[in-house]
């Protein structure tokens, strides 16, 4: 990474870290879906299913093939629209393009295609589609991000509200068998359960990693594992957070518990134990690793590559460490005990991934080398 356009100073910034939540809320819906009409609020931080559309925020239509979802796979927030996008068999609708894991200061790049540019867009960095579509953009340039092909522009980077409309807006488009991820009856219990893991457990990593000071690190430190407790007793006599079956919740709450060990635990000092001392959380994550749609989206070289390299304000070195030892993820989790039926309400698992959308093999013990 050039002296130039490095990172320094871009994450530690002060006393507490605060996540800047204004995203572009343009969203992509489906002809018959009256917005006028929702009832679910439009500046949520953890989004909602019948969002209403936000100030000054425009809708696009929905339109096989029209749109590329850029998601980096070292990044938890793009993690979860691969999942869903997989879960929901959207591959054929909606294109995907991947960023590398590192990036400097000006924003994620294709580097790892050929040339370095997508090969659909034709961009050499994220910041390019920002830019087409918003002069200046004024805020970061972040995944995930939906991109308008015949314009280049981006669309969204809402990425609260991105797998609620995948779920949502794009039927139509769903594979046979795709899975029910918020059963209407529950919501009403999901969505505090989402606000948690999102505050508390998604962002709570990063407010211990980036605390600019001693207390603000110690009280980030106290609320995260507060809110894993919790979710470790939970989990105890529930197969998934909701019950039975795994929906919008426990993705959201596997893609930060998949990087935990190799990440957080360690360079965001997240220390108190490690994933694989909390034996309910373990188990449970296991589950979902092995599950078709969450474990083969995960890129583990990718991951600690984003974040040791990237990150300079935490590790100035940019040293990758070896570990940890991954094969633990294939070991049983007998989780099959608290639960009776299909892992997936009203639907199925997906097909196994397509070969061009498969994570290289030594970069997840699905796949070794």
């Amino acid at each position: 990474m050039s002296e130039e356009h490095s990172t320094k100073g871009t994450y530690v910034t002060g006393d507490e870290f605060k996540r800047d939540t204004n995203y572009i809320q343009d969203r992509i819906v489906d002809a018959d879906t009256d917005l006028e009409q929702a009832a679910g609020p439009s500046d949520s931080k953890i989004g909602h299913p019948d969002a209403a559309l936000g100030e000054g925020a425009e809708t696009w239509p929905v339109e096989a093939g029209r749109y590329r979802l850029i998601a980096a796979r070292a990044c938890p927030w793009a993690n979860r629209t691969l999942i869903v996008r997989r879960l929901m068999g959207l591959e054929d609708a909606i294109s995907v393009g991947m960023p590398g894991p590192t990036h400097d200061a000006r924003s994620w790049s294709f580097d790892l295609d050929p040339d370095g540019r997508d090969p659909v867009l034709g961009t050499e960095r994220l910041q390019e589609n920002y830019l087409k579509r918003f002069a200046g953009y004024p805020r970061g340039i972040t995944v995930p991000a939906l991109v308008d092909i015949p314009s280049g522009g981006v669309v969204t980077n809402d990425y609260p509200q991105i797998t609620w409309d995948f779920s949502t807006q794009w039927k139509q488009f769903h594979r046979e068998g795709a899975p029910n991820l918020f059963p209407r009856e529950q919501l009403e219990e999901m969505l505090p359960l989402i606000k948690l893991i999102f505050t508390e457990v998604n962002n709570g990593v990063y407010r211990a990693g980036f605390a600019g000071n001693q207390q603000a690190y110690e009280d980030a430190y106290d609320r995260l594992f507060a809110a894993l407790d919790q979710l470790e007793e939970r989990l105890e006599t529930r197969r998934y957070l909701m019950g039975d079956h795994i929906t919008e919740a426990d993705v959201r709450l596997f893609v930060t518990l998949v990087r935990f060990d190799a990440v957080y635990h360690g360079h965001f000092k997240s220390n108190r134990n490690k994933l694989t001392e909390m034996p309910n959380l373990w188990g449970y994550a296991r589950d979902l690793f092995q599950t078709p749609g969450f474990g083969d989206t995960i890129d583990f070289v990718q991951i600690k590559q984003h974040y040791y390299i990237v990150h300079e304000d935490v590790n100035p070195t940019q040293i990758v460490p070896k570990g940890p030892d991954l094969s633990v993820w294939l070991e049983p989790h007998g989780r099959e005990s608290l639960a009776n039926g299909p892992q997936f309400l009203d639907g199925t698992a997906p097909d196994p991934v397509r070969e061009e959308e498969r994570v290289p093999a030594g970069h997840n013990p699905l796949y070794p080398a």
